[in-house]
């Protein structure tokens, strides 16, 4: 193995695209076989990134939230067919929009100018049921309208609402298309969180930590950052689109209250509290511990394709290279020939610019995180030249 050219490449990133910094954990059967970072975690670029710095990831939350319900399927208290109203009643009833193409609409971008549809909109009851599988590959027909005027409503009336309270408000928006039909990137992820909940008797974030963080080590990794680990947050950043600049931003949306935990983006972690999860996904589901989180069978599950050809259609509108598909809230590489990396490998990414790669084959787990001003280009550019490095330096 030699990685002089992956660190040369995350070396260069700074001049490049404005990655203020970085960093990035590669196991292999266990043992750390590249660690490199670089950079400051700071706007003003005079504190040093270190390995104890915590991240927001976003969606690589996903990731973690579809292994907690496939756990919950292995103990066959979820099943992939389920109806979603099993759970939460409140979805049992959706409409659904009328002549309405969600390709167009996402990639006109008008849900940015004008907003995401609602049910002022022509509407007509949805005709399909909701199922679990339909949510954890995003063919439901939800949006990721965060902050519809019903959750607003709730929140001015009761400003800590739990998870469980502000997704019931998400049944009272439309869905895009009906269930099973479409593609669409969604909250679905985080009705998942509820129906975890909902299941269990546990509040969402107990639940992972007793079940999916505990059992690999994985101690620095929240939904809500407590206040003593706040200082080691490594600074987020937002570009203005109507002027290009980029000022510091401590936000992340998905935070929607101080007691909403997303399933879908409200992971903040260090690089490697996160980096054993999914080490542990890449070695069967069997962690450094030896603990087993999930089993073979229900990760090769996560990472088989589930969409169809219109879906995937939709699936590519939204940037992500034509050489994957996706499955359980993962994306899953279905033509080899693209990429450096083997049939088989998955994971996904997350809005500040984190990348999750997952490599049952060859035992190989990659969790990479930055500070950039344009994260577009990562998931178009850095990602996939990254990916195809790594695998170039353990051939060598």
């Amino acid at each position: 193995m030699d990685f002089t050219k992956v660190t040369a490449y995350l070396d260069s990133l700074k001049e490049k695209y404005g990655v203020r910094c970085l960093d990035i954990r590669i196991t292999k059967e266990h043992e750390e076989i590249y660690r490199h970072l670089t950079g400051t975690s700071d706007f003003e670029d005079t504190v040093p990134l270190t390995e104890h710095n915590i991240h927001d990831v976003f969606s690589a939350s996903k990731v973690l939230t579809m292994t907690a319900v496939m756990q919950l399927v292995e103990q066959e208290k979820i099943r992939l067919q389920d109806d979603l109203s099993e759970y939460l009643p409140e979805f049992a009833d959706m409409k659904v929009l009328s002549d309405f193409d969600i390709a167009e609409y996402i990639a006109s971008m008008k849900w940015a100018v004008g907003g995401w549809p609602d049910e002022t909109w022509p509407c007509e009851r949805a005709k399909n049921r909701i199922a679990i599988e339909h949510m954890m590959s995003m063919t439901a027909g939800f949006s990721y309208n965060l902050g519809s005027k019903h959750v607003r409503k709730l929140l001015q009336e009761n400003p800590h609402a739990t998870t469980k309270e502000i997704v019931r408000e998400f049944a009272k928006s439309p869905l895009f298309f009906e269930p099973g039909t479409r593609y669409c990137y969604s909250y679905a992820h985080d009705i998942l969180a509820a129906v975890v909940e909902t299941v269990t008797g546990m509040k969402f974030s107990d639940y992972m930590r007793k079940y999916v963080f505990d059992p690999v080590g994985a101690k620095d990794i929240w939904y809500q950052i407590p206040e003593s680990e706040k200082s080691r947050l490594t600074v987020l950043y937002a570009t203005d689109f109507k002027t290009g600049k980029v000022a510091p931003s401590v936000v992340n949306t998905a935070r929607i209250n101080d007691t909403y935990e997303s399933g879908g983006a409200g992971i903040c972690t260090t690089v490697e509290s996160y980096s054993k999860i999914i080490d542990a996904l890449a070695n069967g589901g069997v962690a450094a511990s030896g603990t087993q989180i999930l089993k073979p069978e229900s990760i090769l599950e996560m990472s088989r394709n589930r969409l169809n050809e219109r879906q995937l259609k939709d699936f590519h509108l939204g940037g992500t290279k034509l050489e994957y598909g996706y499955g359980l809230g993962v994306r899953t590489l279905l033509d080899p020939s693209k990429s450096k990396s083997p049939l088989g490998e998955f994971g996904w990414d997350g809005a500040a610019g984190a990348y999750v790669l997952i490599d049952p084959k060859s035992r190989l787990s990659l969790f990479y995180v930055e500070a950039a001003a344009d994260t577009g280009v990562a998931f178009s550019t850095i990602h996939p030249t990254l990916r195809d490095l790594v695998y170039e330096a353990l051939e060598v």
